[in-house]
């Protein structure tokens, strides 16, 4: 198995130090147990709950524990929803979890018969899940489908939101371009960018071009510019219509007059995002108001795009962990995301998330992301300097 992932943690994009929290042992003992106990029953935690997985733990009676809930309260790390009711671990609580389960060389203490044990497992993810992945990732062989397969597996995993998102540098990269003539002085344009996204436009020509001239406008776009950032393009061939030979002047510039048409105008529409699990989120979450107002900031695709481009640096190789990701989105605030970039050799091909709510398994989620992101210096290939 690989090394864990290092993971850089907080909350709005401010990094939160574990310095920041200070707890004695026994408090952290019991913080632990309440998150393990939250996540694998999703119900406030009682004292009586908690004093049941520590029965055999001399000095964590029923009384101790009150009282410790009660310490950890009015730290702003647990929170009681009703009177009556048990306690529900704070977004800070779940900050000051992750960050003792992503120290390297730390795990979890545990206690909680069922709930952690001891530790938390060396490898929380197992052999059968690891197979598991690169099974779903079968047949996958360009970015596009990387990213399409990623949002659904992450998905399936987390049971929240899989998310993936195209870097800009690979969305502005051509893959492939295509022209077929439509009707008199009316082309069509097919681009295809390295990150599998396809844009089609009908260009308006001052000159009549023959398929032939389309053809061969195309296949020499293909040939010489394949791997280029598109902008870099244009300003190529109109240097080139400039100084090469005159046997090429003809050629270059139907060539030229197809890119200043727009053939190869850059997509006003962003990078590609792929969305996969929105049915999990909705079948998580039972208060019909903070489920439209989680809804409303999700669906719009700039809201997710945003989310991503700040939380996850494309220029690092590590997983992000952001609890409650909002703070003036209510519904938001129960959100978790896991991030992390996925690389091909010096490239950025994208960035790869879950978006979940806050119990959510952490380790095994950890390390599935940081795993996916890896799989794209197995399954695509490094592209031409």
């Amino acid at each position: 198995m690989a090394d864990a992932p290092w993971v850089a943690f907080g909350v709005n994009g401010e990094p939160k130090k574990m310095s920041d929290v200070r707890l004695s042992p026994r408090e952290r003992l019991v913080l632990n147990a309440i998150i393990e106990l939250y996540i694998a029953t999703g119900e406030p935690v009682a004292s009586q709950a908690v004093a049941r997985g520590f029965a055999d733990r001399e000095g964590l009676s029923s009384a101790t524990l009150r009282n410790v809930m009660a310490t950890l309260g009015e730290a702003g790390l647990l929170e009681q929803p009703h009177t009556s009711a048990g306690r529900v671990p704070t977004a800070a609580a779940f900050r000051y979890y992750v960050g003792q389960i992503t120290q390297p060389g730390r795990t979890v203490p545990g206690g909680v018969a069922g709930v952690g044990g001891q530790g938390a497992p060396e490898s929380p993810l197992s052999v059968a899940r690891r197979g598991q992945i690169e099974e779903s990732f079968s047949g996958v062989g360009s970015t596009h489908e990387y990213l399409e397969r990623t949002s659904h597996v992450l998905a399936e995993l987390s049971r929240g939101l899989g998310v993936a998102l195209a870097s800009t540098a690979a969305a502005q990269v051509l893959e492939h371009i295509h022209f077929s003539r439509l009707s008199t002085g009316r082309v069509l344009a097919v681009l295809v960018t390295q990150a599998g996204a396809v844009q089609d436009r009908v260009l308006a020509l001052d000159h009549e071009l023959s398929q032939l001239e389309l053809e061969t406008a195309s296949r020499y776009l293909n040939e010489n510019f394949r791997d280029w950032p598109i902008d870099r393009i244009r300003a190529e061939v109109e240097r080139r219509v400039e100084v090469e030979r005159e046997v090429y002047r003809q050629m270059l510039t139907s060539v030229e007059e197809l890119c200043r048409k727009g053939a190869l105008a850059g997509d006003e529409s962003g990078p590609a995002l792929f969305v996969d699990g929105i049915a999990n989120l909705i079948g998580a979450e039972q208060d019909r108001e903070r489920l439209r107002q989680m809804l409303l900031a999700l669906e719009a695709k700039q809201r997710l795009v945003e989310l991503l481009t700040a939380y996850v640096d494309g220029r690092q190789q590590e997983v992000r962990v952001v609890v409650g990701l909002d703070a003036a989105t209510p519904a938001m605030q129960d959100l978790v995301l896991i991030g992390a970039p996925a690389r091909l050799g010096d490239t950025n091909v994208g960035t790869v998330a879950v978006i979940a709510p806050t119990r959510i398994q952490y380790q095994e989620m950890i390390e599935a992301v940081s795993y996916i992101a890896r799989l794209s210096e197995r399954l695509l290939e490094i592209p031409n300097a």
